[in-house]
């Protein structure tokens, strides 16, 4: 199997997200934006490592229920990453301030014997949808950044029709699953739109196009 990660269009993977995020925005109900509430404190631990590969930015301080999700979330995408890589061996990410949020530069493996950047902010290709996708599948609120970082914040996954979600979908619908006409509502009709079940479905196996591992 080639395991080389195709490129993709930057000015159309952006541009696409971009509008697919400012229609959803346009017509998004008032019932979809969460209530402001006050958040209790919840104790913090100090990680150096997500699931056994070290940050290498040096040790961060997150909310214990959070270093469990992305340990969580690096496990998930290394079982769907081709048999050749390793396991993450360094990710480059840095937490927020809170502890409750975490910004993904890089994930690196070896390869051959020789460690590569499988993963960068930078660099627009299948994988990084690939691993937008694994990040929603974990997490309820993904955004990209500035440079291309991919950012989470902790809480429980699931679909709740939030711009970035309907950006991603749209995105990942007309550059890993070849439906070149899917837009803010039409993609529901291939991934089966709000179901929780369907929503998972459809991020494992956008992970697995994006690293070429579909079966």
């Amino acid at each position: 199997m080639n395991y080389r990660i195709p490129a993709l269009s930057r000015r159309r993977v952006l541009v696409g997200a971009a509008a697919a995020s400012a229609a959803t925005a346009a017509g998004a109900s008032t019932a979809h934006a969460a209530p402001p509430t006050t958040r209790p404190a919840q104790p913090q631990v100090s990680r150096g490592r997500i699931a056994g590969a070290r940050l290498t930015g040096g040790p961060v301080r997150v909310e214990a229920d959070f270093a469990d999700r992305l340990d969580d979330w690096l496990a998930f995408w290394s079982a769907n990453s081709p048999r050749r890589w390793s396991s993450p061996v360094e990710v480059d990410g840095e937490a927020g301030a809170t502890g409750a949020a975490f910004t993904l530069r890089a994930i690196r493996v070896v390869r051959d014997d020789q460690p590569i950047e499988v993963f960068t902010a930078g660099r627009v290709d299948a994988a990084h949808l690939a691993t937008l996708a694994s990040l929603h599948h974990h997490f309820p609120l993904v955004g990209v950044v500035a440079g291309g970082g991919l950012r989470v914040t902790d809480g429980p996954a699931g679909f709740t029709d939030s711009p970035e979600q309907v950006a991603f979908a749209v995105t990942a619908c007309r550059e890993l699953w070849g439906l070149r006409t899917a837009g803010p509502t039409a993609w529901r009709d291939q991934v089966g739109g709000r179901r929780a079940d369907a929503w998972a479905a459809f991020t494992r196996e956008s992970l697995r196009r994006g690293l070429r591992t579909e079966a």
